[in-house]
Order: C-alpha cells, then structure tokens, then sequence
C-alpha cells in the first residue's frame, strides 16, 4: 500500500478547520498532522487537541507561542506605530507570519511536503500564509481547500459536517456566525449584517469590551515605563510581555477603550468591513507616541512617520518575511535607541489621554521652550531664518 502524503493544517478546532481536516483526509487521501497556536486568543486549546483526536489524528502539535507573539511580532511592529490606512492596529495580520513559520518548521520536523490553511479565496489570509510559506521554504507544497472544494455555502458545510460525523454546535446550524479571529493584540468580527457598512455592529457581539457609555464613571489612571522603545513596567511593577498586554486589556477592555468599525481595502482589491477590539493595543499607542515626543530627533519622528504607511501596508498584504520589511524594520529599531522613559495616562469612557510624559533621554528643554526670559535663545535669529525660507516665495511672486 501506498504511504499517505503528510500535511500540516493550522487548525483552530472550529467547525471549518474540522471540515478541512476531514476534507484533506477524504477527498486528498492526506495524514494530517495538525497545529495549533495559542496566541492568547482566549479559547480552550484542550478542545482542539480532543478534536484532533477524535479524527484519528497521530501527530497533534499544540504551542504556546503568546510571548514569542508579542517580543518578536507585536513589538516590533509597535515601534513604527503601525496603522493600516490610518486606523488598524493589524491584529490579525501579525499574528500570521508567527503560525505560518511554525507550520513550516512542523513539516520539515515530521516530514511533510505539503501544508494547509483555512482561509477563503476571497481575502487576505491565504496571501499572507501563503506568502509566508514560501519565503521560509520555497518548495512547500499549499492546499488551500476552499480555493479547491466544491462547498461554496455555509449550508454546504453544514451538510458536509452531518454526512461526516463531524460534531458543532447546533446554534451555528440555523444563523451563520460571525467571522472572528482573535489573540492577545485584538478580535476581528465580519460577516452577517456587518456585511452592510450602513449598519452598526449589534452590543452583544463584543466580547472583550464594554461600550463607553456603560464604562465606569472613575477613570483610571497607570503609568507605562519604556526601554529601547519597548513597554517593560507598568506603575513601576516590572512584568512579561503577555503580562503587559493582559492588564492593559483588562483596563481598557473595562473602560470602553479600542473599538474600531472600519471599511478597509484588502489585498485582493475589494473593501471589507471589519469591526475590531484591540483595547490594550490602543492604550499602547497613545503611551509610544508619548514617550517618542520628548525622545526622538524631530527629522527622525517624522521620517518615521513617512515610512509607516508602507510599512504598514507590507505587513498587511503579508511581507513580513520580506527584505524591504527587515530593512524598514532596521531602521525603525535604530531610532528607538533613546525611547526610554515614562508616560503618565488617564483611561475614561472609551478615551485614553496623556496626563505626563518624563525620561532621562529627553531632548525637550524648558529653557529653550519657555516664554519667559531665557539666556539660551536669541529672537533676533528668527528673523534671518524666516528671510531665508521667505526667499523663494519672493521669487516666484516676481514672476506670477
């Protein structure tokens, strides 16, 4: 008899990675090997291992990647103040270069030619999965099942899922879910009548926020600390990574902080519309953009905020593992050299607002900035500065 193919699925346990899962054994005739991350996402990483099981599954890997996430994805990423089209913080983009890269570590340890995703062919996951593959080991061999099958609906799984043995929750058989994915940095939320940019998301679809209109009425005041760029304490109490990232999402998920309704442009050249929770990140940025006020070089922060952009959109069309991200990345390490320093924060009704910002690295000087008399600047240079500048403007004026 012939020896099955192996394939590594990252598989959620859910209902549609069950379904690949039976499909690639089925129809492909594969051995699955599954894998797992646990990027804080909150759910029960037990269930997908009984799952995995419970299909006959021989090699189940299972890790705990949330600190991995944060120092060498999340991070990293922060330091450039990342914003996707002005507004998203990039949960869902970030984490997938991070399971993509175990993936493919998997298959060269078990010895696998092929690898498996349950992303659509109508967004940007498959890219960024895809992209990620093949940068680490260009001969992987991708099955992407819904690019492949002819289950085109969500009753087709549903039926696909009876006729299998497949096991899900009833309430997911008469009304689609929502879309959701999520991790330590964010939830993502699509699909149903999200699907119409005129309506507002419904209340009880938030699972890691509270409106800022039920939010307390005493707002909450901490203090970040900062080294090399990087938060490393809050109110002076030095903690991990994924500790950081699980208080300052208790505190803002508590105070309405972090909700985004965003119609965003995919890779694929459609608009989507995403609405997304990322409480502890939002708290983050506003602190980073702080402490870098007083810490950076004003030429440095502002080409720093020219590259964003393009830095950016690189992680989210799925460059991570890409030569012009790791040479952006170079540089925006090399400017976080001096961006140490604390930054006092008030946390209110959905708001986050700077009460204080200090550090030992700052390039602000009271002396030079006051109004009143100082000894350190002359207000006659201004007048040559301005001539100069003005100089050009005079010309053309000549000829106009």
């Amino acid at each position: 008899m012939t020896k099955k193919e192996k394939i590594v699925l990252a598989f959620s346990g859910g209902l549609d990675t069950s379904i690949i899962l039976k499909w690639l054994q089925n129809e492909k005739n594969f051995e699955v090997v599954t894998f797992t991350a646990d990027i804080g996402q909150g759910i029960e990483i037990q269930e997908a291992r009984d799952k995995a099981k419970s299909f006959g599954i021989k090699e189940i890997f299972i890790e705990d990647l949330t600190n991995e996430f944060i120092e060498e994805y999340v991070f990293p990423m922060f330091r450039a103040n990342t914003l996707y089209e002005g507004q998203y913080l990039l949960g869902t983009s970030i984490a997938r270069p991070l399971i993509a890269k175990k993936q493919i570590q998997i298959a060269e340890k078990v010895g696998a030619n092929f690898v498996s995703h349950g992303a659509t062919g109508k967004g940007n996951d498959q890219i960024r999965f895809e992209l990620a593959y093949y940068a680490l080991n260009p001969k992987i061999k991708v099955i992407a099942p819904w690019r492949e099958w002819s289950l085109k609906s969500r009753q087709d799984l549903i039926e696909y899922a009876n006729n299998n043995d497949i096991s899900f929750s009833k309430d997911k058989e008469n009304e689609p879910p929502y879309s959701m994915d999520a991790n330590i940095l964010h939830t993502s939320y699509e699909g149903k009548f999200l699907e119409d940019p005129w309506i507002p998301p419904d209340e009880s679809m938030f699972s890691r926020s509270v409106s800022p209109e039920v939010a307390p009425n005493e707002p909450v005041e901490i203090q970040i600390e900062f080294l090399n760029g990087d938060p490393i304490k809050i109110d002076n109490e030095k903690k991990s990574p994924t500790e950081i990232f699980q208080y300052l999402n208790d505190i803002g998920g508590k105070n309405g902080i972090g909700r985004l309704d965003l119609v965003e442009n995919r890779f694929v050249g459609m608009k989507s519309r995403g609405v997304y929770e990322t409480p502890g990140g939002s708290i983050l940025l506003a602190a980073r953009r702080a402490v870098e006020s007083i810490t950076l070089d004003k030429a440095a922060a502002h080409l720093k905020d020219e590259i964003m952009p393009r830095y950016a959109e690189l992680i989210y069309n799925g460059f991570w593992f890409s030569p012009e991200r790791e040479m952006l990345q170079a540089m925006i390490d090399k400017s976080q050299k001096n961006v140490n320093g604390v930054v006092r924060l008030k946390i209110y009704k959905g708001n986050v607002t700077i009460l204080g910002r200090k550090s030992d690295s700052s390039l602000y000087s009271t002396e030079m900035a006051t109004f009143e008399e100082d000894s350190v600047y002359d207000q006659k240079d201004a007048e040559g500065f301005i001539k100069l500048n003005a100089l050009r403007l005079k010309l053309l004026k000549n000829i106009t």
